[in-house]
């Protein structure tokens, strides 16, 4: 049995079964030339590290850590096994048991991450990622949430010469994976926004190049992700969900204007989402960089290191607290030892006359940065200074008439940029997926319309900008002859997606079978769609893990599954509540999990409830939170009900799998026990404790929800234990002793992939139960409740197998 691409994407080519065949010059001859000596030297190592792992002489865990710190990832089925639907069926490849990782095969297929620091990539770039595609992967580049490429179907022995070809137009995959700063995102509007204070978009670049490789941010316990955005009030940059957000604000002192940002500290969605707290409201450019390491030096010191499910930043800054962090960071930045490159990576103009003209005469990007001097900063001097700008005269759009499609494609699609003339023109790309011809394609129109520039979104899209008004006709379409000119971009049809089960090793339910389905629903009746329900954010993630940001959307959905007689079924919980604006200034909360195959009715429901009972200028989430959750999940209680196997086995199915649903391909934890009917009961009854919890939170009952998701906890781990012990007294010290010893020591409870976090929220719970808690922290402890639900039908459904 051969592996098999992904289900959902834009292309029918097959993932190569093999490596590359090498040219007859290598790609390290050719390049030699091209790439700086730092960087070779780092594809140098790596190349040794895989001949020493061949032999054998180098272990499991050291080479996986080598491999993902250069952003060479693992993908399903990597262990040579893939369910058919009945049972599991050996992949055969070429080097037999040689592995790359624990569990994990030479040959099997994988994942590269590409870094995109801010989305800016250029034309060249571009088409090297599009020769890679279609050489060694499987003919896609795929847009990430986080303004990455990723190629799939990748085998190992082609990444070195796939990292030098990279590293030839300026890209680097170093830290693209690991305890590390990952890559740095952008608003792609930086520059040509109408609501901006400033131009980010070098001060992105000063740090991207500073913290890369940077001794202060290599000894974190887990990743560390970074934003810049130019205003407080749109999304672009999303900055209340990172670890570190920065947003551009001006000072004005003495008739002078002077640069600096408000800082976001302790973000994150992951499991449980934290809002980032203000660690500053007017930080000077100056301190940018200086402050940023050390906010890294103390991250590195007091994070945690062993227990990875605590590990990221934000649970760092809800232990100390915000004051105390503060008071932590200030220390440290008195203690550092000057650095010159806190200012020389920095643009030039820091303070601006009070008064500026509102058409710039040049792209307003800053003055070109200094040489770099950082460990791998030289790489990226001529990365560092490339400015887009326009390639023609601005110009107003034409007047019509105009070729089929363009006015819906343009209403959409395209925007006036702050500079008089000049538009961005943002690309719908279903699912992230460009083929390997589009992008190529995309290239060639960035260097003739976009002063050979293009950007990533967060939302899985490419914007061109500086486009004349009077080029506008003409790229829609060239666009649209390579089916680049989809219309939508930005609203309801243009669902986010992470991986999911396609090539995600974590993946529950198909998140990008899902997408796919609600967009081409949506697209066939897009334009008959209310304007307030046009607007709304759609996004999917096939775990509870948030990478498709389920919890910052209108409504959002992450993979769970059920069981339904000897049986599972794929579902998805329904998300509501979540902000996008406002740099995602609020997280959503799950209402009831629903069958896969019911979603789109239940999207349709939810959208036309909302339609029918809103007040005049409601939003969708002002909607959620006055009508209250426990009336919509009376709206969506039928299409929970799960017809018999024999009834309708679709939905036993999940989306773009014809295979019988399966978990077996995560991987089984070691379990036993015999499940009894006592279980379901147990487990339903504390899925509407937890309901309870939600209502009362937004009622303002705070305590009451607190005590409700702790409630709910207990009667989930009361339910799994019962399976031992059917008469166990209702008494919650019991309950949580008895489930310690049955199954949390003895690891049966542990997920395969997260281990004990789960029943850790369990073990907090119980300990700090009574403790009063604030409205975020409450937050906080429903979403870790209903997880440790999941986490109980999760066991429940490894003890059946037993």
């Amino acid at each position: 049995m051969t592996a098999i691409p992904r289900s959902s994407q834009s292309s029918e080519t097959d993932a190569p079964a093999a490596p590359a065949t090498a040219p007859s010059t290598t790609w390290k001859q050719r390049l030699r030339d091209q790439i700086p000596p730092s960087i070779e030297r780092e594809i140098d190592l790596f190349e040794t590290q895989m001949e020493l792992k061949r032999r054998g002489k180098l272990d499991d865990k050291v080479f996986a850590e080598s491999r993902l710190r250069r952003g060479a990832y693992g993908q399903r089925y990597d262990n040579g096994q893939r369910q058919d639907g009945i049972s599991a069926q050996t992949l055969d490849y070429p080097s037999g048991e040689l592995t790359k990782g624990p569990n994990t095969l030479w040959d099997a297929p994988g994942m590269h991450r590409i870094k995109i620091p801010f989305g800016e990539v250029t034309a060249p770039q571009m088409e090297t990622l599009a020769e890679l595609a279609e050489e060694v992967a499987d003919g896609i580049c795929h847009v990430t949430t986080r303004q990455d490429f990723q190629l799939h179907f990748v085998h190992i022995d082609d990444t070195p010469d796939l990292m030098r070809r990279l590293a030839a137009v300026g890209i680097t995959t170093r830290e693209a994976c690991g305890n590390v700063v990952r890559n740095i995102t952008g608003c792609p509007l930086a520059g040509v926004c109408h609501d901006e204070a400033f131009d980010v978009t070098p001060y992105a670049k000063a740090l991207t190049t500073f913290l890369l490789g940077h001794p202060d941010a290599q000894d974190f316990g887990r990743k560390f992700k970074i934003s810049f955005s130019g205003c407080s009030d749109q999304p672009c940059g999303l900055g209340r969900m990172h670890d570190i957000g920065v947003i551009a604000k001006q000072q004005t002192i003495d008739g002078m204007r002077h640069n600096g940002f408000t800082v976001f500290v302790g973000g994150g969605l992951g499991a449980v989402p934290h809002q980032a707290k203000v660690f500053a409201n007017f930080l000077p450019a100056e301190e940018l960089l200086p402050i940023t390491q050390a906010i890294c030096r103390v991250f590195a010191r007091l994070g945690e290191k062993r227990n990875r499910a605590r590990a990221r930043i934000k649970f760092l800054v809800a232990k100390l607290g915000i004051e105390e962090f503060q008071r932590l960071v200030y220390e440290e930045r008195a203690l550092l030892p000057e650095d010159s490159r806190w200012t020389t990576f920095l643009p030039e103009t820091l303070s601006l006359p009070e008064t500026l003209p509102a058409d710039p005469p040049s792209h307003p990007a800053g003055t070109a940065v200094e040489t770099a001097s950082g460990p791998f900063a030289e790489a990226f001097d001529v990365w560092r200074t490339q400015q887009d700008g326009p390639a023609t005269e601005a110009a107003p759009i034409p007047e019509g008439p105009y070729p089929d499609g363009f006015e819906a494609w343009a209403a959409g699609n395209v925007r006036p940029q702050r500079q008089s003339g000049y538009y961005t023109v943002l690309l719908h790309l279903p699912l992230g997926d460009l083929t390997a011809p589009q992008m190529r394609r995309l290239a060639d129109l960035a260097r003739q319309y976009a002063g050979g520039v293009a950007r990533t979104t967060v939302e899985q899209n490419m914007m061109l900008r500086w486009i004349s008004g009077a080029d506008v006709v003409a790229l829609y379409q060239q666009l649209n002859e390579v089916r680049l000119a989809r219309p939508g971009a930005g609203t309801i049809v243009d669902v986010t997606s992470c991986p999911g089960t396609d090539t995600c090793k974590l993946g529950i339910s198909s998140s990008r079978g899902l997408a796919s389905e609600l967009s081409r629903q949506l697209a066939e009746r897009a334009f008959t769609l209310d304007e307030s329900v046009q607007n709304l954010r759609i996004k999917v993630s096939g775990c509870f893990n948030s990478c498709g940001q389920h919890h910052v959307a209108d409504i959002g959905f992450y993979g769970v599954s059920r069981k339904a007689g000897n049986h599972r079924v794929p579902h998805f919980q329904v998300v509501l509540g979540g902000q996008w604006s406002e740099n995602a200034k609020s997280h959503g909360l799950p209402v009831v999990a629903v069958p896969s195959k019911n979603v789109p009715s239940a999207l349709t429901r939810l959208t036309d409830f909302y339609l029918q009972q809103r007040e005049p200028g409601e939003s969708f989430q002002l909607f959620t939170g006055r009508v209250g959750k426990k009336e919509i999940k009376a709206k969506l209680l039928d299409l929970t009900r799960i017809p018999g196997f024999d009834e309708d086995r679709s939905f036993y199915a999940d989306w773009g799998d014809a295979r019988e649903y399966t978990l077996a391909d995560m991987g089984v934890g070691e379990c036993a026990g015999e499940v009894v009917s006592v279980v379901d009961f147990g487990l339903a009854e504390s899925e509407s404790t937890a309901f309870e919890a939600q209502i009362a939170l937004e009622d303002g009952r705070v305590d009451e929800a607190v005590r409700g998701a702790y409630t709910a906890m207990v009667q989930a781990a009361g339910a799994i234990t019962r399976t031992e012990l059917p008469n166990l007294a209702a008494d919650p010290d019991e309950i949580v002793r008895q489930f310690k010893t049955r199954f949390h020591d003895t690891q049966r409870f542990h997920d395969p992939f997260a281990g004990a976090k789960f029943a850790n929220y369990l073990f907090r719970a119980h300990e700090a139960n009574g403790d009063p808690l604030a409205p975020d922290a409450a937050h906080r402890r429903i979403e870790e409740a209903q997880l440790f639900i999941e986490a109980a039908h999760a066991c429940n459904t490894r003890l059946g197998q037993i």
